[in-house]
């Protein structure tokens, strides 16, 4: 056995170019390996600094870095997924359930900032946050963009004068979220949205650019038509397609109106969007894959949430 693994590593550096002895050597020498060296848990754990001195601000901070550490986590598998050559319906279904519960994860966690805030503390250090909004999260505008054909991303007023030969620049003008940062009768838009292309535009272009035709979406109308109609497969995209854009989208919803509306008005956004129609899923109507939905569902969209 001792053998047979020398042989397997010699055959390992020989394929790079490398000296098997030079690496035992330096195992010699290596420090042996620790849980929090290689969570790297100091680095972690010193991530979150405060603007206020309010104690609450603490839990805003460290959940939505929890939630960027699980968009990361979601677009691992989804890159699975696109770059996957021969994908299954095993291996498509099972990367797709891992996502959804990601999201599933994130949906249930809202009561962490829903309950586990006080409105009086939130509402006093959300102004030291302006004008920045949880709109800027660019690793979940990855997320769809990698989920679905860019058509669909489009906002709802617009999608019939666009189609797969417009510009992505154009597209990109027209994509549901820029609702949120821009006066489309006017054409200017937020500082919100702005510095948010400034810093992620071209990353986006590039991004959206290979996801066009790598997306689940497109991925799944790739393959023959008996894994098209496997129940499983087409169950695990349904229940994708509805924990992302119905479900999580209206937990933070109802989390945002929990802090937002009181006395019955309802606050502006840090970002200074209208949320409540940003937000809501019965405006934009973001759906991943229309096609597996019936009519009636497509119209009741977000209606009975």
């Amino acid at each position: 056995m001792e053998k047979e693994i020398t042989n397997q590593l010699k055959d390992k550096y020989s394929k790079i170019g490398q000296n098997l002895d030079t690496h035992l050597e330096g195992l010699l020498y290596s420090k042996p390996m620790n849980y929090w060296d290689y969570i790297q848990t100091d680095a972690l754990l010193n991530l979150q600094i405060q603007r206020t001195e309010l104690p609450d601000e603490m839990v805003f901070i460290m959940y939505h870095q929890i939630n960027e550490l699980l968009f990361k986590m979601i677009l691992w598998e989804i890159g699975q997924v696109a770059k996957k050559e021969n994908l299954t319906v095993d291996f498509f279904s099972e990367k797709l359930m891992r996502v959804s519960r990601y999201f599933d994860m994130l949906s249930s966690s809202f009561t962490i900032m829903q309950d586990g805030m006080e409105i009086e503390q939130y509402n006093k250090f959300r102004n030291t946050l302006a004008p920045a909004s949880g709109f800027q999260s660019a690793q979940y505008r990855k997320i769809e963009f990698a989920s679905t054909e860019l058509i669909n991303l489009i906002d709802n007023r617009f999608r019939e004068t666009i189609d797969r030969n417009t510009p992505y620049e154009h597209a990109f003008d027209h994509l549901y979220w820029q609702a949120a940062g821009k006066d489309y009768k006017t054409g200017k838009k937020s500082y919100l949205l702005t510095v948010f292309e400034e810093r992620y535009k071209d990353e986006f272009l590039r991004f959206a650019a290979f996801y066009n035709t790598h997306n689940l979406w497109t991925k799944f109308k790739e393959l023959p038509q008996e894994a098209r109609e496997d129940k499983k497969l087409i169950d695990a995209m349904r229940h994708y397609d509805y924990t992302v854009n119905i479900k999580w989208v209206m937990a933070h919803y109802n989390a945002a109106n929990h802090y937002l509306n009181i006395g019955g008005e309802t606050a502006e956004a840090t970002g200074g969007s209208d949320w409540t129609k940003y937000m809501h899923p019965k405006y934009q109507r973001r759906i991943f894959f229309p096609e597996l939905w019936s009519e009636k569902e497509l119209r009741e969209w977000g209606t009975n949430v």
